[in-house]
């Protein structure tokens, strides 16, 4: 990965290209989330002394030191740190950051403006967690679940209207002809690449959930989607239910997650239509280890969700609840978090750098990756020119055929049309980072290079 500029692969992102957004989320948007960070913490002050007494006043001083000098080393572009909280991902990530001077030469130290967007602002959400850790009797405190709670609760109306729906399918799915499965799956799909709009991190923590129903906007937001794989998705998904014999399947579905709240609710839904249709046997959720990017899943989140879902107010909600519930306690369903999912590392690096997570997903039928930080990573986050092709991108990262849903929010973006990076620039400048716009992309796995 250090020799990559040298193999003619175009430059990362970087905060050092002034009016970039990665400048503008580097200058404006990370101080943001911090300070965030810092008022919610000081917020709860009264909750850790109820818990833990002065011990808890003296932690939430201590963390707040620690951000605020954070707060401090980005704006004025310091050195990035080591990391020095003894967690388990430390020497990777303190191995890294060499990683990045060796990119950058004798010259200079790796920094916030300097360096590549996606090391920094993973870095930043690291070293929050380091400044939690650090201070005992806080250190498994999620400074971001206030936010993801709210989503999730603000967004119930349009998590009624497709628990409805999805309970409506399950009544006769036996039934569906081909025909029926894919207007479906096409419907789930489509929702749950739109679910992805609901992210913190992009509105730096404001509120941002989904309010009506997607299912009514589904005809509306057609336009919007650049790429639409699809077509080659299903025939995955199809073949693997044939070819285990009558209405049965053996497909592995791996779900690589991205937010709680909304979204995470419309992967559940997708990921129940899968097994209920037979379309896939067993899903094995992705989520983060550590509370990430604002509004990323742990599995904390994974479980209070299906934990409300299952006690709402709401005669499908529950029902769907019940179900989810009984998926992970029979094995169809199952959660986890590998650290390398909260690490700064391009996914190409995996098979190198994760080779356990690599055999893990090598194992699958299909693999589903949800977002935008996905995205970035799955494409290296790099100034790659709109019409390279998804599996170029890719940089040989292939363990299993792969689907990204993802609505841009960053200023990466492959496997256009000649033509079509031009005509949506001159009609919207910000088409890449306005959340507006969505691919759902397919890469077959095994191809050759």
């Amino acid at each position: 990965a250090a020799q990559a500029g040298l193999q003619g692969f175009p430059e990362p992102l970087s905060a050092k290209y002034t009016g970039s957004f990665a400048f503008f989320t580097v200058k404006d948007r990370l101080p943001t989330i911090l300070t965030k960070v810092i008022d919610t913490i000081h917020r709860n002050k009264n909750a850790f002394f109820k818990q833990h007494g002065e011990e808890g006043i003296k932690a939430e001083k201590g963390a707040i030191a620690i951000l605020s000098k954070l707060r401090n080393e980005l704006q004025t572009d310091k050195p990035v740190l080591p990391l020095t909280d003894g967690r388990v991902d430390m020497d990777m990530w303190n191995q890294y950051m060499q990683r990045q001077q060796a990119l950058l030469g004798d010259s200079e130290p790796p920094s916030w403006f300097k360096s590549s967007w996606l090391y920094v602002e993973c870095y930043m959400y690291r070293r929050i967690q380091e400044a939690i850790h650090l201070n005992p009797p806080i250190s498994d405190y999620d400074a971001f679940r206030d936010g993801k709670v709210q989503s999730f609760f603000e967004s119930q109306q349009a998590i009624m209207a497709i628990c409805t729906y999805l309970c409506g399918v399950h009544k006769n799915i036996d039934d569906l002809s081909e025909e029926q499965l894919l207007e479906h799956f096409i419907k789930l799909l489509q929702v749950s690449l739109w679910g992805n709009k609901c992210d913190l991190s992009i509105s730096a923590g404001q509120e941002n959930s989904q309010k009506s129903s997607p299912l009514d906007s589904l005809g509306a937001l057609k336009p919007f989607i650049l790429v639409d794989d699809t077509s080659m998705v299903w025939p995955v998904l199809m073949n693997s239910r044939v070819a285990a014999g009558p209405v049965q399947s053996a497909a592995r579905v791996v779900y690589v997650l991205d937010n709680a709240g909304f979204e995470l609710i419309t992967d559940l839904v997708l990921a129940d239509y899968l097994v209920a249709s037979k379309l896939a046997s067993e899903i094995h959720f992705h989520g983060k280890s550590l509370p990430w990017f604002v509004s990323d899943t742990t599995r904390k989140d994974f479980d209070w969700t299906i934990k409300q879902t299952l006690a709402a107010n709401h005669m499908w909600m529950s029902k769907c609840g019940v179900r989810w519930k009984s998926y992970l306690k029979d094995g169809t369903w199952s959660y986890h978090d590998h650290p390398f999912w909260t690490l700064p590392h391009e996914f190409c690096d995996m098979a190198a750098d994760a080779p356990d997570l690599y055999a893990e997903l090598q194992k699958a039928d299909l693999i589903i990756f949800k977002g935008d930080l996905n995205y970035r990573k799955l494409t290296s986050d790099r100034k790659w020119d709109h019409t390279v092709s998804f599996k170029k991108a890719l940089r040989g990262f292939h363990p299993a055929p792969l689907c990204s849903l993802r609505t841009l929010k960053a200023d990466v973006q492959v496997g256009l049309q000649a033509g079509q990076g031009e005509t949506l620039i001159a009609a919207d400048p910000n088409w890449m980072t306005s959340g507006k716009y969505a691919v759902i992309q397919f890469c077959s796995a095994l191809q050759n290079d």
